[in-house]
């Protein structure tokens, strides 16, 4: 329960976050955004804040924002067809009756002879053998099969918008993944302080080797062995050398010269050779503008971290198993759940980090496919065929699919088998 619980939580908030970005910058540059959605498939959950829908679906495997103009928009009414109008008090059309129009008896049933919902926004229509020209409110709704859509003029379709307003919409998302990362982490730094890089003792663990040993926390390390110590990786390098053998810490402890024996413990390291250990942290400064540099350069090593396991790609060194799906992911994050909220938090923020960097990778159907075709049009000048690009990105998004579905496969299988 932990797991599911501590799943939801993570899973939710990286997508509620990378989506929000989306609908924000969308609903600044004037774009109408009709659904909000967490999850994909079926609908379990949903409400309506003005224009736009919040759902909740059923497959948790990521989310998205509908902007106007990226699906086909509204019925089409042809010339001759038959629809109800209902008007506000300026005498506008508030709702186009589609079907079932006897249901709706305060509607003016007419025949259109032409209408416009994107540009000039009317309905010119026989009203009595009389033809009639009615204006079209903008936030006009389409009501068929007793379901309302709102209508999307041209100025509020994600097409109308600049180069840069639409590439912006498209790449908030990512960047807010970026920034979740760097707000964790800094607030992480805060909570339970800044890693100092010295030869120090931080906190002793209770019935650890350092304890029987005698280490105190704040003894600061100067040599071990008569081998200099200056940073906490030359420290902790010589202890891991020396599992099960007694070494000789001379230390400074309240300005006065010392020294401990010490027997480190022994354990498997992660390659799987042993390693020694005496049970004690890095010690930790507590600065608030230490901790949001801590939250850039965390945010950074994760980067480039990804980066480097994306480089196997090029080199042929790449496997699946560097890979996880919603299986992997959802049992490392039980995992870190298990270890505490900080260990959460710092997965937290690399799941973030590593979620803003595939979305951004140059593949269909992700946000970085989007940005490459708004990148072309800028630089042709005119936009690339929209069917042409549906096109391109439905078979990415399909293709996308089956690798989820491999991944997951490969997941259990290491899982289980």
């Amino acid at each position: 329960m932990n797991t599911l619980i501590s799943f939801i939580i993570v899973f939710g908030l990286l997508v509620f976050i990378h989506e929000w970005g989306h609908l924000y910058f969308a609903k600044r540059a004037g774009i109408l955004c009709r659904e909000f959605a967490i999850g994909f498939g079926p609908k379990l959950f949903s409400f309506k804040k003005n224009e736009t829908v919040y759902t909740i679906r059923m497959l948790p495997l990521g989310g998205f924002v509908r902007m106007a103009g990226e699906d086909p928009e509204m019925v089409d009414i042809k010339p001759g067809f038959e629809i109800g109008l209902v008007f506000n008090r300026h005498n506008e059309v508030k709702q186009i009756i589609i079907n079932n129009k006897s249901k709706h008896p305060e509607a003016k049933v007419v025949q259109v002879e032409k209408i416009d919902l994107e540009h000039e926004l009317f309905v010119e229509a026989y009203d009595e053998d009389e033809l009639v020209r009615y204006n079209v409110h903008n936030k006009a709704v389409l009501v068929q099969d007793e379901q309302a859509t709102q209508i999307a003029p041209w100025d509020r379709q994600f097409g109308s918008k600049t180069v840069g307003q639409r590439a912006l919409a498209i790449f908030a998302g990512p960047m807010m993944n970026f920034i979740l990362a760097f707000v964790l982490l800094a607030a992480l730094a805060l909570m339970q302080g800044i890693p100092v890089d010295r030869a120090e003792i931080g906190e002793v663990m209770p019935d650890s080797a350092a304890a029987s040993a005698g280490l105190l926390e704040g003894d600061q390390v100067s040599s071990i062995d008569n081998i200099p110590t200056d940073t906490w990786e030359d420290m902790t390098s010589i202890i891991q050398q020396n599992p099960k053998e007694t070494i000789t810490f001379s230390v400074i402890r309240d300005n006065q010269p010392t020294s401990v024996s010490v027997t480190p413990n022994e354990r498997e390291g992660q390659l799987g050779a042993s390693e020694g250990f005496i049970g004690v942290t890095q010690p930790r400064e507590f600065s608030i503008p230490g901790s949001l540099m801590f939250g850039v350069t965390q945010t950074y090593l994760f980067m480039t971290m990804i980066f480097e396991v994306l480089g196997l790609l090029i080199t042929g060194q790449f496997s699946l198993d560097y890979v996880a799906g919603p299986v992997g992911i959802y049992t490392y994050t039980g995992e870190a759940a298990a270890l505490g909220i900080f260990v959460l938090m710092q997965w937290a923020a690399a799941l973030s980090v590593n979620l803003g960097i595939i979305n951004l990778l140059p593949i269909p159907a992700m946000d970085g496919g989007r940005l490459v075709f708004i990148g072309l049009e800028g630089l042709r000048g005119k936009p690339i065929d929209p069917q042409k690009e549906g096109m391109v990105h439905l078979v990415g998004f399909a293709l996308l699919f089956l690798l989820v579905i491999f991944v997951t496969w490969n997941d259990i299988n290491r899982l289980f088998m």
